[in-house]
């Protein structure tokens, strides 16, 4: 094709510009326009497919756990604040999600962890478990089975509504009869402290749904689909759960690890909350390597909204690849 003649070339470039100077008024209006911040959050959930199930991920809203240093007593300050830093996270505060997981199996809609309930301990922008859930257009009374890592404050808090009665009235629960004992004894309540708040919590929660609940066993099918995988450190009986359907293979990691880039990096790394914080990086190094190795797919309970993704083995730890959104897990 011959070049165009110097005649059409400014043809062209008259017409462009004059097409220019009649948009740029409309568009300098429209960008001067005065619009309200809502300043209000959306809906926290996502969906989607996992094999011949589907997943929905749904929001408790996020704990402010304060002062980063302050959850890694034994760690180096400067080690967290660099890590942060290089990841482009606050080195202020320490701000953990709550993503609950609805697997619909197509039988049975299970449900994992349940966030901090009614009582909100950290904050109004916590306890949405339930709102969230609508919002997805799942009702309560739709879960069949409540499936807990463990029985901390924000993962088994959301069983007992405000009035006493079970937020969930047509599920099995299931937790470890390790944990349920632990966070039950009223002995341990009594005590002061954080252990003595959440056992009385665990109490509140656990203890009113007793004749429904059902304890996991390492390695044993919990619904169809789910299996067991004891991980305890953390709480003595601290469970994770693998997810399967087909070739589809995943992991509710629960309180395996907190945070993407700390835990990750520093799979060695000891927690405040854990019992037993040298026994709880034993289960997180052993899991992690196989959820590297197999390149089985992890639901986050702790890690950036809507914490699904992959892990990779690098250097000293590990690497986080969240799922791109809206591909299948």
């Amino acid at each position: 094709m011959s070049a165009l003649p110097p005649f059409a070339l400014g043809r062209r470039r008259l017409l462009a510009g004059a097409l220019g100077a009649a948009i740029l008024p409309v568009l300098t209006r429209r960008a001067d326009a005065a619009a309200p911040i809502s300043g209000v959050r959306p809906a926290d959930w996502y969906r989607t497919r996992f094999g011949e199930f589907e997943i929905t991920v749904v929001g408790d809203g996020d704990l402010d756990l304060g002062e980063p240093a302050a959850g890694f007593p034994g760690h180096p300050r400067d080690d967290l604040t660099q890590l942060l830093r290089a990841n482009f996270r606050s080195t202020e505060k320490l701000v953990l999600p709550q993503n609950c997981f609805v697997v619909n199996t197509g039988r049975q809609m299970v449900l994992f962890d349940t966030g901090v309930g009614y009582t909100r301990p950290f904050g109004p922008h916590t306890g949405m478990l339930l709102a969230n859930l609508r919002a997805a257009g799942i009702m309560p009374e739709q879960i069949d089975a409540v499936v807990c890592s463990h029985g901390h404050i924000d993962h088994v808090w959301g069983i007992i509504g405000g009035d006493g009665k079970p937020n969930f009235p047509n599920a099995q629960v299931f937790i470890s009869k390790a944990d349920f004992d632990f966070w039950t004894d009223e002995a341990r309540g009594r005590t002061d402290g954080w252990v003595g708040v959440f056992v009385q919590g665990a109490r509140r929660n656990l203890l009113p749904v007793r004749e429904r609940l059902t304890f996991v066993e390492d390695g044993k099918e919990v619904v169809p689909g789910v299996i067991a995988v004891s991980s305890p450190g953390h709480t003595v009986g601290h469970t994770a759960y693998v997810v399967q359907s087909g070739n589809a293979k995943a992991m509710f990691i629960g309180d395996l690890a907190h945070h993407e880039v700390i835990m990750l990096r520093r799979p060695q790394i000891e927690f405040a909350y854990d019992t037993d914080p040298r026994q709880s990086a034993q289960s997180r190094l052993r899991l992690l390597r196989m959820l590297a190795q197999e390149r089985i797919g992890v639901m986050s309970y702790h890690f950036a909204f809507p914490g699904l993704g992959h892990v990779a083995a690098e250097g000293e730890g590990f690497g986080w690849y969240p799922l791109p959104w809206g591909v299948n897990l």
